[in-house]
């Protein structure tokens, strides 16, 4: 079973649909002993990385998922969901995040060129890094993803698995064995 966790942020049941459609058991849950007996997590979000930081803490859903990471379980994190899972973000001032991964979440406006417009909105091809992960088994180099954001995963490039350009490389995707 894959739990999404549900923190008050997210497009929770598009998700749990998404699986429904390919033949894959979800559930939406905020409760931690569910995430714990889920085989995977999926850490979603919509919104502002401090919100999303604070409501995750609040529910104490924070220290399931890092227990859970830790142990092993696979851990996706989607969007914000994404976002959070490193060091810190850097959005509305600065706030901590999971630190499952190294890294930091910053303004795209301090790489891109100034022209460029802020969320960067639009369909953007991906380019893999050397690292070629299973999460791409059926994605080709250059094949394209729809993007809506204003922040980037920076100094996490070890664990960067795919960038996307727009006017400077930006972190699409990372990945992290757990330790």
């Amino acid at each position: 079973m894959i739990a999404i966790v549900d923190y008050g942020v997210g497009n929770l049941f598009s998700l749990k649909s998404s699986f429904a459609a390919i033949g894959y058991e979800a559930v939406v849950t905020g409760d931690a002993d569910t995430l714990r007996k889920a085989d995977k997590i999926l850490l979603p979000g919509v919104g502002a990385f401090g919100d999303a930081a604070d409501k995750l803490c609040t529910t104490g859903l924070d220290r399931v998922v890092i227990e859970e990471a830790k142990r092993g379980k696979p851990l996706m994190g989607i969007c914000l969901g994404m976002q959070l899972l490193f060091d810190k973000g850097y959005e509305y001032g600065e706030h901590a995040g999971l630190s499952l991964i190294p890294g930091e979440v910053r303004p795209i406006a301090e790489v891109i060129p100034a022209d460029y417009k802020i969320p960067h909105i639009g369909w953007n091809a991906l380019r893999f890094t050397e690292k070629k992960s299973p999460l791409f088994q059926y994605i080709k180099e250059g094949d394209c993803v729809y993007f809506v954001h204003s922040f980037y995963a920076a100094h996490c490039e070890p664990d960067v698995i795919a960038n996307a350009e727009y006017g400077a490389p930006l972190t699409a995707a990372v990945q992290r064995a757990a330790k």
